[in-house]
């Protein structure tokens, strides 16, 4: 089974900017990248979107240009829950808190948030719940976390590797499922 993972465009926010699963909106303007974005897409699937509007408003202009078989959000498909560090600068979380997370971002969990582990698992239980019943085109509009994620489910690559994968502002990533 074909699907594309479309990374939201880029944010309001400043560079350096820990975001995860802050509602911040996408920077404008857009029009260009989105039809670049739906260009690259079939020409009919099955939508699922994180709620975040950073990745609805893409998602809600993807089904208005394609055939839309179903469309559904999905708080699975979230960033990372940042806790504490969420909206601050990355310089400004303090380095006794950020360099074991650095060390091991797999399992060590962000205060009141959570780690890749976590994410990946329910990433995991979403893929299990939603994808294993689909056998048409489907097209996830998420976050880098989520792509990184499902891109380790689909490989087996260790979770430690996640970041080898990457995933630019606005990119369509197709693979077979």
């Amino acid at each position: 089974m074909e699907i594309y993972l479309v990374r939201h465009t880029e944010t309001v926010c400043e560079k350096g900017i820990c975001y995860g699963q802050s509602d911040v909106d996408i920077a404008v303007p857009f029009n260009e990248i989105f039809d670049r974005i739906i260009s690259e897409l079939p020409s009919e699937a099955i939508i699922f979107s994180s709620p975040l509007k950073r990745c609805v408003t893409l998602a809600k202009h993807i089904q208005e240009n394609i055939k839309t078989i179903s469309y559904q959000e999905d708080e699975r498909l979230k960033e990372m829950n940042f806790g504490d560090w969420e909206l601050k600068s990355w310089n400004e979380i303090p380095s006794e808190e950020l360099n074991p997370w650095m060390e091991d971002f797999v399992n060590i969990k962000v205060s009141n948030g959570e780690s890749f582990v976590q994410l990946h698992e329910r990433v995991g239980n979403f893929l299990s719940d939603k994808i294993s019943k689909i056998n048409q085109p489907i097209v996830i509009v998420a976050h880098a976390g989520i792509i990184r994620s499902i891109l380790c489910h689909q490989s087996s690559l260790p979770l430690k590797d996640a970041f080898n994968n990457k995933v630019d502002f606005g990119e369509v990533i197709k693979i077979d499922f």
